[in-house]
């Protein structure tokens, strides 16, 4: 492992020009794959899980599957609606929608009980899910009907007009934190590197990597589909991570050139990071990886794109920073020696003083040893670990157990369509259609299948089931339950009505009735007749179950793989058992301040968000896998400096705090990028996409502050040669990675200017 980073940095550095235009060639090619075979998006198929699922299997095999269906509703712009008025707006929309090539049908106008609205319900062609992409000009022909008649309010909704308006914010709020990060990642570069040239160089090869990988996500999704997430994972991850794997390769780069003392070229320089840094970003990168492949045991699609998106740009960021940025460093730090034996060479003739200003942005070093660059904030928060290690293991571990306690009264709820940000018109529509007909709130659909000649039992069972959810107060009582059979009469659909949004509590408590009681006595009675509920309290409430049913099967493989992974890279149990438990102290400590923050209402104002007295079902899982792998990073980086000073010669004690000390500016640096990109995505309207923000930048930023600086060196100090065991070291290795100032094999000194 510690050989192919070496090779291929040596590669790349002594064939620059070429492993720079072969970087690029690599991306173009990625993006032109990814847009000549375009994206595979998920079908209704696979959004399937549980008895609702089942349901919407059996419906589809009639054909009686839900079609995308829009809501036009007309009211009054100011005092009583003008009956007339109405009729006439809702007979021209009528006419205008049944020209629509994509529209299918168009139902009779429907007045509210109070006479205050009208809608008209327009059902279009093609699958549920297809309905976004088609529903532009039936918004348009609605923004006509309204120009058309003034005296009226006539506005469109539906869940293809807001799954487009989902979209569109999405893109709108992407946008929003590209120009939230940048510019903070760009300073917080500046900060560490103090040259322009070295801030940039991270933030182009993490772009750079963000296409190539949306370039593949595109081909992969003919694979695995995709579900619309895995962009996002891409941007959230790919910058994050892409800047981290070369702000740490950067920093030991600039390390060895300080301690070389221009003795060394540029090639020979990245080499030595190589062997070091390289090696440290490969192991992470696989850390991540494996971890997120876990998202897979899920069977779910949603963390399938999640999973894909997120494995392709470590991926690609690992093999950024292994290939092009050794050939960048080498080409900049040429240009910089040229630069600097001019000036050397214009001194000399000029008669003036010899010495060669350094033009390479370095910290004053003393002799041929770099100083620790621990920082003062890092220092002072590792002070504590150095000095009091018992103290600092117990306070550190109780605070991060604290806030780890609200997570006990954690409630999961299914990210659906109540929860979206009223921001979008058509939720502001969905609201006001909801208070006029609130028969269409919310909707249960009993399946049933059977054979051609039990058709008319079957519809009676249904009739039947039908009644006794009218006279239940779960269920509406006006709307008449609506009976629909296939052509050969081996599928029959029923559609019920309630009243109550489907994630409110009656909601949920209609679906347990009609599953437990009304079903089992009608037609789920009946002998060798298939009966199965869906709508959209079920989707919700399944999707739910199914995640926790899987939870287990995902955090057990997940703890499993984190162990195995730092065990191969550090041969130590006890350094596993380590990574593991502080994983998921970080991960608890973040998910209950989540549910803090969250769950409640007391934030509302200061983030931004409506309180949904929940937090989104996917969340947690999500957080404990893509933690586990970001927190690898850290754990890699921070051990292997500890390791590399052992073998170096240092006592376990002065290995510990040898290596958190010059580890603890950079991983701070990281910490602080990762912290802007996950943070700017609380300033964003999805919910889901807020708690998934927050989450994982709490989680970080305890992770690089309390974990590694407070609690990881506290219990390596008081283990001391026990954590390392089962080493086995037979010998002192001479340090191999640049602990000291040996030269690798065909490196070629560089000589001294003036």
């Amino acid at each position: 492992m510690t050989q192919l980073p070496t090779r291929i940095a040596r590669w790349s550095a002594r064939h620059a020009g070429r492993a720079i235009a072969c970087w690029f060639a690599f991306v173009v090619l990625c993006l032109g794959a990814g847009i000549a075979v375009g994206t595979n998006q998920a079908t209704s198929v696979d959004f399937r899980v549980g008895e609702a699922g089942r349901a919407e299997a059996i419906a589809a095999e009639g054909g009686l599957e839900r079609r995308p269906t829009e809501q036009i509703l007309i009211r009054s712009r100011s005092g009583p609606l003008d009956t007339a008025a109405a009729d006439s707006a809702a007979q021209d929309l009528t006419e205008r929608m049944r020209r629509l090539p994509g529209v299918d049908s168009v139902a009779a106008p429907l007045r509210s009980r109070d006479g205050t609205a009208v809608m008209v319900a327009v059902v279009m062609k093609g699958p549920e899910l297809e309905g976004k992409k088609n529903v532009v000009p039936l918004l348009g022909q609605t923004a006509q009907v309204a120009a058309a008649h003034r005296g009226l309010i006539v506005e469109e909704t539906g869940s293809p007009a807001i799954s487009k308006g989902v979209n569109d914010q999405r893109g709108e709020d992407l946008a929003l934190s590209e120009r939230l990060t940048l510019p903070v990642t760009l300073v917080t570069l500046l900060l560490v590197f103090g040259s322009v040239v070295m801030a940039g160089v991270p933030l182009l090869l993490a772009l750079s990597s963000i296409a190539a990988a949306l370039g593949l996500s595109m081909v992969a999704s003919h694979l695995m589909p995709d579900a619309g997430v895995g962009t996002n994972m891409i941007l959230l991850i790919g910058l994050a991570v892409g800047v981290d794997y070369t702000l740490f390769y950067l920093e030991r780069e600039r390390e060895e050139r300080a301690r070389a003392q221009g003795r060394l070229g540029s090639e020979a320089l990245v080499e030595l990071a190589a062997a070091t840094a390289g090696r440290a970003i490969v192991v992470s990168g696989l850390a991540v990886i494996v971890s997120t492949a876990t998202l897979y045991l899920a069977a779910d699609v949603i963390f399938s794109s999640l999973a894909t998106g997120t494995i392709l740009v470590v991926a690609v960021a690992v093999a950024s920073s292994l290939t092009v940025l050794p050939a960048l460093l080498v080409k900049i730090g040429k240009q910089r020696e040229r630069r600097a034996a001019r000036t050397a060479d214009r001194r000399a003739r000029s008669g003036g003083p010899g010495r060669v200003r350094r033009s390479w942005p370095l910290r004053p070093g003393r002799g041929d040893e770099t100083r620790a660059q621990t920082g003062r904030l890092s220092g002072a928060l590792l002070r504590p670990a150095r000095r009091h290690p018992v103290l600092t293991l117990c306070v550190s571990v109780f605070v991060m157990l604290a806030l780890a306690a609200p997570a006990l009264g954690l409630k999961l709820i299914d990210p659906g369509r109540d929860t979206f940000s009223r921001d979008i018109p058509a939720m502001q529509v969905y609201d006001r259609l909801n208070a006029a007909f609130p028969e269409l709130t919310t909707q249960h659909r009993v399946s049933a299948r059977s054979t051609p000649e039990r058709a008319g039992e079957v519809r009676e069972a249904l009739a039947e089931l039908g009644r006794r959810a009218q006279s239940d107060p779960l269920f509406d009582k006006t709307a008449e339950p609506r009976i629909l059979t296939s052509a050969d009469g081996r599928t029959s659909v029923l559609e019920l009505a309630v009243p109550f949004n489907a994630t409110s509590e009656r909601g949920i408590a209609s679906l347990t009735r009609l599953r437990q009681e009304h079903l089992p006595a009608t037609a789920g009675a009946l002998a060798g007749v298939e009966t199965a509920v869906s709508g959209d309290v079920a989707r919700g409430r399944d999707y739910v179950d199914h995640e926790h049913g899987k939870l287990p099967l995902v955090l057990g493989f997940l703890l499993l793989v984190t162990f195995l992974m730092t065990l191969w890279a550090f041969r130590s149990v006890v350094i596993a058992l380590i990574g593991v438990l502080l994983n998921l102290l970080s991960a608890a400590a973040a998910l209950g301040a989540l549910v803090a923050v969250f769950q409640g209402t007391w934030a509302e104002g200061l983030l931004g968000f409506d309180s949904l007295g929940a937090i989104a079902s996917r969340v947690p899982l999500f957080l404990f896998v893509i933690l586990f792998g970001l927190s690898m990073d850290y754990q890699v980086f921070v051990v292997s400096r500890i390791k590399e000073a052992m073998d170096g010669g240092m006592t376990a004690r002065e290995a510990v705090l040898e290596g958190i000390s010059r580890s603890a500016k950079v991983v701070t640096s990281a910490a602080i990028v990762m912290v802007t990109v996950f943070g700017a995505f609380v300033a964003l309207h999805l919910t889901e996409m807020k708690q998934m923000g927050f989450c994982l930048a709490i989680a970080v930023l305890l992770d690089a502050v309390v974990v590694r600086l407070m609690v990881l060196p506290s219990l390596l100090l008081l283990l001391g040669d026990r954590a390392w065991r089962p080493l086995r070291r037979s010998r002192r290795t001479a340090p191999a990675c640049g602990a000291g100032n040996n030269i690798p094999p065909g490196a070629r000194p560089l000589q001294n200017v003036g």
